[in-house]
């Protein structure tokens, strides 16, 4: 009998643990960042920006989470220096005052066709709240690495207006679409992979 109550408490706090929040880092090698927009209201403009980092939690059981994602504004890449030049000035990001823009989600709900990721984005020290819509949402074992993953496309449209970037409408549109595919990857096998990894 005491045997049997032992097993029965090995397997609850197994099963426990299996079911506690998970947290994975994201691989930015992996995770880009496009933002689009309309210019001269004729056709849209998509850029991005090249270095992301962050990490996301994520309980299986109630399929919610939370998020924290920093992008370098400084890493804006229009394919054009000049643009690129004039996207870091004053009028837009202003990255030598505000070199990050932050994103911190408390709520990730995902239940299919709504699921979301709720919580406030930082840009140029104005905090506003913001929901992005969730697609694609998916955790595996890497078939590449062998490493557990989870990966998503997330979405968002806003108003540069709202972050003291409202110049130029005349040029540029004022809604913005901000359009984020990441993957991150399990802690445990990040530090892994890093360790493998002498550049991490």
């Amino acid at each position: 009998m005491k045997r049997f109550v032992l097993l029965t408490a090995l397997v609850a706090s197994a099963t426990s643990a299996l079911a506690a929040p998970e947290t994975y880092v994201i691989d930015s090698s992996r995770t880009s960042s496009q933002f689009s927009y309309r210019y001269l209201g004729l056709s849209n403009q998509t850029n991005r920006f090249e270095k992301i980092h962050g990490t996301l939690v994520f309980d299986r059981d109630s399929q919610s989470g939370s998020a924290q994602v920093i992008i370098d504004a400084a890493s804006v890449n229009t394919g054009q220096a000049l643009l690129d030049a004039q996207m870091k000035a004053v009028d837009f990001f202003d990255t030598a005052n505000y070199p990050v823009i932050t994103f911190k989600s408390g709520k990730m709900s995902l239940t299919g066709d709504q699921s979301s990721l709720s919580g406030d984005l930082t840009i140029k020290d104005v905090t506003r709240p913001v929901t992005l819509a969730v697609t694609h949402f998916q955790c595996m074992q890497d078939p590449e690495s062998g490493v557990e993953t989870c990966g998503a496309n997330a979405t968002l449209t806003l108003r540069r207006s709202d972050f003291n970037m409202g110049k130029y409408v005349f040029l540029v549109g004022n809604d913005i679409t901000l359009n984020l595919a990441f993957k991150a990857v399990k802690v445990q096998s990040y530090l892994q992979l890093a360790s493998r990894d002498p550049g991490k």
